[in-house]
């Protein structure tokens, strides 16, 4: 970057025209204290354990833990937050030996497969019910 001294007046101007652009165009957050309504906890010696937590700003959270078949912990449970649009997301989840596996409507989902590809899924499963094998 250059030194402010090498620039002309009128690139001074832009310069700092600029910075007052991205100063004004950074978020605002509003300065507000969550106050918590709710707050459950249980922690056992075994491992077990469970929470709820509830704040005044739609936050929603319930969780319990067991100890699962190769000493994890295993979760269940769930999260609700406020959206933009004033509706509340609902997040349910598992977390075990396979892993983490929320459910919610607003979690992305993939694109329909084309009616091409099962077809071609029907011909590899009847290629290998055949015994054809491709290396």
């Amino acid at each position: 970057m250059l030194p402010l001294v090498l620039l002309t007046d009128t690139m001074k101007i832009i310069f700092l025209a600029c910075l007052a652009a991205v100063a004004v165009a950074t978020p605002q957050f509003e300065d507000r204290v969550v106050a918590l309504l709710r707050d459950d906890r249980v922690a056992n010696e075994d491992g077990t354990f469970s929470y709820a937590l509830e704040a005044d700003n739609g936050i929603n959270t319930a969780v319990e833990g067991v100890v699962g078949s190769a000493g994890q912990i295993n979760q269940a449970g769930s999260y609700t937050y406020t959206l933009a649009d004033g509706t509340q997301a609902v997040v349910t989840f598992v977390a075990n030996e396979n892993g983490f596996q929320p459910q919610s409507s607003i979690l992305p989902t993939p694109h329909p497969l084309p009616a091409h590809v099962f077809e071609l899924l029907e011909i590899a499963e009847r290629q290998r019910a055949a015994g054809i094998v491709f290396n």
